[in-house]
């Protein structure tokens, strides 16, 4: 025991930088501070999860919201939702033919609409269309369905499995996985869209060679009004207080406006190859992101400072080189777009005037930014680890360390 007691002391303390590089709630740097290691005295075990008055208090606000907003958090009465347009859908289905024959289906809104009948069968297009609002709903429905189920079901068996009982570290757990498995698949996917276009890696004279994109490949379309769907939904949460606040929350708040309003912008004015590729720089990184993450919850690591390490130079060629490379693009080679285009004109559905430039640029300026100060943060992450040879022994995210004392005082 002695031996024991002796290793702990000699093990460095917690590396701080500055405000929000100790800060134990923000949404990067809180999953990288030392958290009770495993070896820790054990607590003793109860037959529910312990929860700190704090836990316990936001729980309740959330159980008391309206019913119009619980659905966001709560699985059962989102999947009521999404069962009811799939009766009414397959009604109409068996009886339409006989009340209302030829009229289409008003409530298949989960099927992607807009289909170009003139298109080929082989390669079928889709345009834009009013339809596409009920679309962006459901699918925003989908993903509160399946993130709170991911959660209950998987997530949180998962971490009590890895041994992580704190309330926060658990709901942030669970945050993770949801995240990993959505930018994985969307990170494929948004290349497999990709390779699919005239933009293939990042081949940004194309983005405005090829304006405008009227009708789009409907993996293309799909996957714009999905993701669209995602990033609602994920504001949605944020604004509406469904999910335990971070001390960052500001600026989380200002990425998801400014996501939501590129997404929406570019959608509507024809820009959603530029759109494509920003998706894409963004998405992938945040996979390793997540990962790295879970590591750090799970206290591999080892596995964590490799994942960290590929992350650091993932996060630095998607999120500034590549954004840098698409700034640059949309300063100089957005004027290269076909003359008959440079003007206003929701008839024509063109949409670039000579301030279309500035319009495009700002917000993709504002969201570098933003990734700039997070990077900053995962720098001194880095220099930390890599000065102190922390990286093994402060183990992860004292998001949750407040919530462990708590339990240990009511033991």
């Amino acid at each position: 025991m002695a031996t024991r007691n002796s290793k702990l002391k000699k093990r460095p303390e917690p590396i701080h930088f500055g405000t929000n590089g100790g800060d134990k709630g923000h949404h990067i740097t809180g999953s990288f501070l030392p958290q009770t290691p495993l070896d820790a005295s054990p607590i003793t075990s109860r037959s529910t999860s312990p929860s700190t008055p704090a836990s316990r208090a936001f729980a309740t606000y959330t159980a008391n919201r309206s019913i119009l907003v619980r659905w966001v958090v709560q699985p059962a009465l989102s999947f009521k939702m999404l069962l009811l347009p799939l009766v009414l859908s397959l009604n109409w289905k068996l009886l339409a033919p006989y009340f209302s024959p030829g009229v289409e289906n008003p409530f298949a809104i989960f099927i992607l609409p807009g289909y170009v009948p003139t298109s080929s069968p082989s390669d079928p297009l889709y345009r834009k269309t009013w339809w596409d609002i009920p679309f962006i709903a459901y699918y925003i429905i989908i993903f509160s369905f399946f993130r709170e189920s991911l959660a209950l079901k998987v997530s949180r068996p998962l971490a009590k499995y890895f041994g992580i009982r704190n309330v926060t570290k658990t709901d942030r757990f669970a945050e993770q996985t949801y995240a990993l498995i959505y930018w994985s698949i969307f990170g494929a996917w948004g290349y497999r869209v990709m390779s699919q276009l005239p933009t293939y890696w990042f081949n940004t004279a194309a983005f405005w060679d090829a304006y405008p994109t009227w009708d789009m490949k409907a993996e293309l379309k799909a996957y714009y009004l999905i993701q669209f769907a995602y990033w609602l939904q994920q504001l949605l949460v944020l604004m509406l207080g469904l999910e335990k606040p971070r001390s960052d929350y500001w600026a989380l708040v200002a990425h998801h406006f400014v996501t939501v309003w590129l997404i929406g912008w570019s959608y509507l004015v024809n820009l959603t190859l530029i759109g494509n590729a920003v998706y894409m720089s963004m998405d992938i990184p945040d996979a390793f992101f997540a990962l790295t993450k879970l590591f750090n919850y799970i206290q591999w690591e080892t596995t964590k400072t490799y994942s960290f390490g590929i992350f650091f130079v993932v996060w630095s060629y998607f999120r500034h080189y590549l954004n840098l490379w698409i700034l640059w693009s949309v300063w100089y080679e957005l004027p290269n777009v076909p003359e008959w285009t440079k003007h206003w004109s929701f008839s024509e559905g063109v949409y670039m005037p000579s301030w279309m430039k500035f319009q495009v640029f700002l917000p993709l300026f504002l969201l570098q930014c933003l990734n700039l100060y997070w990077y900053y943060l995962i720098f001194q992450i880095l220099v930390r680890a890599i000065l102190y040879e922390g990286v093994d022994d402060q183990r992860s995210d004292n998001e949750g360390d407040d919530d462990d004392t708590q339990d240990q005082k009511e033991d």
